[in-house]
Order: C-alpha cells, then structure tokens, then sequence
C-alpha cells in the first residue's frame, strides 16, 4: 500500500516533469516574424502555401486552409450538397461541432450509437439509420483512431450518400495504410492549440472533388464564386461566410507542419509504453487498435471499470478517483462531458427559434430519446484521457511517471472508499 497524494502521500509526478504543448522553436518563429514583417496579414501567401504543402502531406488534390475545423465541417455538409430537410448520420459522442456543422445548413442530424470498444460510430447500427432523406454520413476518427473506412463506404456507395470525413483529431491516422481524409468525399482537420498539428486556432477542409471544392470555396468566403486569390466580383451567389484563415496563423501551421511526422512519432511510442505500463491495472479499461486502424493517439483514453469496483452509475466515486490522479500531478481530462443527443439544442430541437429546423415542411421526425445509445452514455460517464504527457518533447520518463500515478490511484482505492475532503471537480 502506498499512501496517496490527496491524503499527503509523494506525489507520482514531480512537479516541472509535464512541458506545455506545442514546442516552438527557431523555425517556429522564423516563420511566424517573416509574416508579421509581410504586407498581406489576410489570406495572404502562408495560407496558399499552408493549403499545398497540407494537401501534399495528406495525400489530397485540394485543400482550403480555414478559421477553424468547425468551418471546415460546415463547408463539407455545404460541398455535399446537404439541404433544408435532408438528413446526416453523426455518431452519438463526439465534440458539438460533429452535429452542429449539420445545423449551420439547416440540415437534420440523426444519431447512431458508439462502439464501446473503439469510441468510434457503431457501423453495425449505421444502416438502420438511413432514411430516403438521408443524404451524407459525417465519420469521426475519434481521439486519432481511424473509422473502418472500407465498410463506410461500401455502406454509403451501395445507398448513395455522401461520406464527410471529421479528422479534426486524426492527423496522420491510417486505415490500412491510407491516411484518414483521403477516403471520404470530403473531410475536415483542425488546427486549434490541442491538436496534434498546432496553429493556435484554423482548420483545413480537404477534397479530391473539384465541384466539392467549389461548393466549398463559395460558403468559406462569402458566397462568392472567386477566391480572393483570384480576380473577384464581389457578387455573393450563394449563401457564404467568412471561414478563412489569415497569414500569420497559416505561417505557424506551416512550421509545425514541418515536425508534424515526428511529434505523431513520439505519441506513438509513448502510447505503446504506457499500454505497458498499465496492462494489468486493476478496474481501468485500457484503448487499443483494431486490424487494419493505425492510431495518432491524439488522446489516450482509459474508462474506468465501474462495474468491476461494484459503483456503477456512481460519478462522484469516479470524480473522487480523478482527483486523486490530479493530486499525484497526473492530468486526467474529462473531455466531452455530454452525449451529443442530450445536449440542449437537439433536445429542444429549437436551433433556430420557433422550431427550426425540425419544424421545417421538409423535415420529417426524428427521435433524440437517450435510451438509444446506451454505448455512448457509458463511455460518457466512465472515461478520461491524457495527452499532454505522450507528446513531445515527453520521452519515457514522463510516460513512466504518469503510469506510476495512475496505477498507483487505481491499487489504491480502499483510500478513496468513503473518505471525506476530496473534491469531485
């Protein structure tokens, strides 16, 4: 037995032992000064650059550099041609903007239950969900583990639908060698300070489709049919927004993008040392990889057995563990709190006031009861992940202490049972 650290025991890891994410460097801010002294602080030379060397890098014919990886959702559902009334397939768990993008087009989401096993949609249930009206399907490479893309596709070929790729956290993800947002229609990235490719906030929206490009390129820059790198008009011919990203952001995506294969590196082998390290730990459920899916762990995700510790449905004991894990300076991270079903908005289905775009004509009825993805619920309540630590510049002593910690906490619990003064927040 050792002593825990929320009861004044040594903590697992020492303080100064976890570094801040991203490391910048000389060529960091070589890039970012040489824009800062530039004449185009816009859409100016960074970003067409920061779209080529990205789409060379993912293997894609085009790419829109964007203000974030949310506006790269919306500019897919938009390339798709998803309308008022139509119906995407969004997985039950994800981040908001994984069914909020459908909205922004007033489009309908329709939810499909997890797989426990890989967080990632249940595509055994993904067929029962389609409707004549569905028209797109968005997959999400969850935490950096690729969706079976072979199956989404032969899936929405043999229906008609369009397939856009979230791999807003799946940069350099593969399925059977093939990375992700190369084998749907479309697909997003993000590029916000926690993603494995950092630029402080963007995005990039990616296609091999030119008329998808074209759709797209409309919505990102206000309607318009012309690109401000070309002569434009100034004419909105559709509905547009205003999703592009500005030099000096595009100038830091391009220097991290030069480290990019390296950092995914580093993850990599501190996720196959911390596997190690923590097989065999009592009540905690560790994540894998199935055949054929080569994960970015973006996150690490541990879900705590709660059955196994005889507290099921118990969240202020799992609350109590996770402060533990904080107070041995391990940083446990509750990361989407909500199943998306349950979330106010859906649950209203008031998005845009008086109803809409439920109460549209076009619409028909969908069903946002939570009993349905029972799945999701559980990952919801039992999960936690660390990032920071498998990243660089962390090397095995980080991954090593952070283990400690939470092996610690985890054969340890009779100290947590009952005891008064740990915080569940």
């Amino acid at each position: 037995m050792e002593k825990l650290a929320v009861h004044g025991g040594p903590r697992a890891v020492a303080p100064g032992t976890l570094k801040p994410w991203p490391p910048t460097d000389d060529v960091d801010r070589r890039m970012a000064l040489e824009s800062l002294e530039g004449t185009n602080h816009a859409l100016g030379p960074n970003c067409k650059a920061f779209q080529d060397e990205f789409a060379a890098w993912n293997g894609n014919k085009f790419a829109l550099t964007t203000n974030s990886g949310t506006a790269a959702l919306h500019m897919g559902v938009a390339a798709c041609g998803c309308g008022v009334g139509d119906e995407v397939i969004v997985p039950a768990y994800s981040w908001s903007s994984s069914a909020t993008c459908v909205l922004h087009h007033n489009c309908i989401p329709v939810f499909v239950d997890i797989d426990f096993g890989t967080m990632n949609m249940d595509l055994a249930k993904l067929e029962a969900a389609i409707t004549p009206r569905t028209k797109a399907v968005i997959v999400v490479h969850l935490h950096g583990l690729p969706v079976d893309m072979e199956r989404v596709m032969d899936i929405a070929n043999r229906h008609g639908l369009k397939v856009i790729e979230d791999a807003c956290q799946a940069h350099g993800a593969k399925f059977r060698g093939r990375k992700t947002g190369t084998w749907g229609h479309c697909a997003a990235f993000s590029f916000n300070q926690n993603k494995c490719l950092s630029a402080g906030e963007g995005g990039m929206f990616v296609t091999d489709n030119e008329e998808l490009l074209s759709k797209a390129s409309r919505l990102w820059s206000f309607g318009e049919a012309k690109t401000p790198m070309e002569s434009r008009d100034y004419h909105a011919y559709d509905l547009g927004w205003m999703y592009r990203n500005d030099d000096l952001g595009a100038a830091y995506g391009r220097a991290q993008l030069t480290k990019l294969d390296g950092y995914i590196a580093i993850q990599r082998r501190n996720a196959a040392r911390l596997t190690e390290l923590l097989q065999g730990t009592p009540h905690l459920i560790l994540p894998t990889e199935f055949d054929g899916a080569e994960h970015n762990w973006y996150n690490y995700v541990l879900r705590l057995d709660m059955e196994s510790m005889g507290r099921a449905g118990d969240l202020g004991f799992r609350d109590k563990i996770l402060a533990a894990m904080r107070a041995e300076g391990v940083p446990p991270v509750r990361w989407q709190q909500f199943i998306l079903p349950a979330m106010t908005v859906f649950q209203a289905k008031n998005g845009y006031g008086k109803g809409c775009p439920w109460a549209c004509p076009h619409a028909a009825p969908v069903d946002y009861s939570l009993g349905q993805f029972p799945m999701a619920q559980k990952h919801c309540d039992t999960h936690f992940s660390v990032a920071g630590p498998l990243r660089a510049p962390h090397g095995p002593e980080a991954t090593e202490a952070v283990a400690n910690g939470i092996r610690k906490v985890m054969e340890n619990l009779d100290q947590i049972w009952g005891a008064k003064g740990i915080p569940c927040h």
